[in-house]
């Protein structure tokens, strides 16, 4: 059987508590807690965290020569933080992960006091690495109609259902803007079976729900899978199953996409989720309300938004002159 993603994470939490002090690592389980019940962190961040974590109390082990306690955190240095930076950086990390791993490391410090257990502050003395910026590879129009059309892939030797069931996964990423995690954990139940407009609860990251618009086109796309699909499809099951009748994974889709864009001679950067990146974008080009569109990607800040201000200068543009009394 596949392993979930929150098995993932208490695999994870399993291995950061072996690399812990005993005081420590009833710590580090009271923050796992917090950081799954009360910042309702998705699965994926938890075991990126308990991982992180674990790799610098590893590190501080090698540094300090034993496994540091709660004590011995308090009186770490800023020196001794780069130290474990510099550690991981040796072993080839990139900005991002380095920062990711710091930001954990000062997630359970802050967890140490606000509990009252201690505080360690090198840590808000040690500055995070530069993570150089980048901007989302959107593809075209043509091109993400031609994703999500099952006559792209004609050719192949599939059944059709599996062809009409990743053209409807597709038609998801780039007509509503899902992420590929929240596609595919859609249920039966949860999508209409007429082919009509409608609205689409989604679960996206940190467990929150959103509603989200389904057009037309993307709920004919499910319609037409549904109506192949060999198995039957209980309203409290998965939508989309995979060719032996279980969940779908997510690489499935992946290796879809990377035969498509050969086929449509697209580059590498056209993946499932540069679909959601393209819907975004050229919602933005047609005059799409930058709040609006934050609502419908589901994120918790404009500023994860903005993002896609610069890849549309015409839409800045517009916007000036509309707004700005002397444009």
């Amino acid at each position: 059987m596949a392993m979930t993603d929150e098995d993932k994470a208490w695999r994870a939490s399993g291995a950061l508590l072996s690399a812990c002090a005993v005081d420590v690592g009833a710590a580090a389980e009271g923050w796992l807690n917090r950081l799954a019940h009360e910042r309702r962190l998705s699965p994926k961040t938890r075991e990126a965290y308990a991982r992180d974590l674990a790799q610098v109390l590893l590190i501080l082990t090698d540094h300090l020569g034993g496994r540091p306690d709660i004590a011995a955190l308090a009186t770490l240095t800023p020196a001794d933080m780069r130290a474990v930076l510099a550690a991981r950086r040796g072993t080839g990390a990139a900005p991002r992960s380095l920062v990711r791993l710091l930001a954990a490391a000062r997630s359970f410090a802050r967890h140490l006091e606000r509990e009252g257990l201690g505080k360690v502050a090198p840590l808000s003395a040690v500055r995070a690495p530069k993570v150089p910026k980048g901007l989302p590879k959107p593809v075209s129009m043509d091109a993400a109609r031609a994703l999500s059309d099952p006559d792209s892939r004609a050719g192949e030797a599939r059944a059709p259902w599996i062809l009409a069931r990743d053209a409807a996964v597709i038609a998801l990423l780039y007509g509503a803007g899902l992420r590929i995690s929240e596609a595919l954990g859609l249920t039966a139940g949860q999508v209409p079976r007429d082919g009509a407009e409608g609205r689409l609860t989604v679960t996206g990251k940190g467990a929150k729900t959103r509603m989200v618009p389904l057009i037309a086109p993307v709920s004919q796309a499910i319609v037409d899978y549904v109506r192949l699909s060999p198995y039957g499809l209980q309203a409290d099951g998965p939508l989309f199953r995979g060719a032996k009748g279980g969940p779908l994974s997510p690489r499935i889709v992946q290796l879809a996409v990377e035969r498509m864009r050969g086929a449509l001679g697209l580059p590498d950067s056209a993946t499932p989720h540069a679909l959601r990146h393209s819907f975004a974008t050229h919602l933005l080009a047609r005059g799409g309300d930058l709040r609006a569109i934050q609502e419908l990607l589901g994120h918790a800040s404009l500023s994860t938004t903005q993002i896609y201000t610069a890849l549309d200068d015409t839409a800045l543009m517009r916007a000036y002159r509309a707004a700005h009394p002397r444009a």
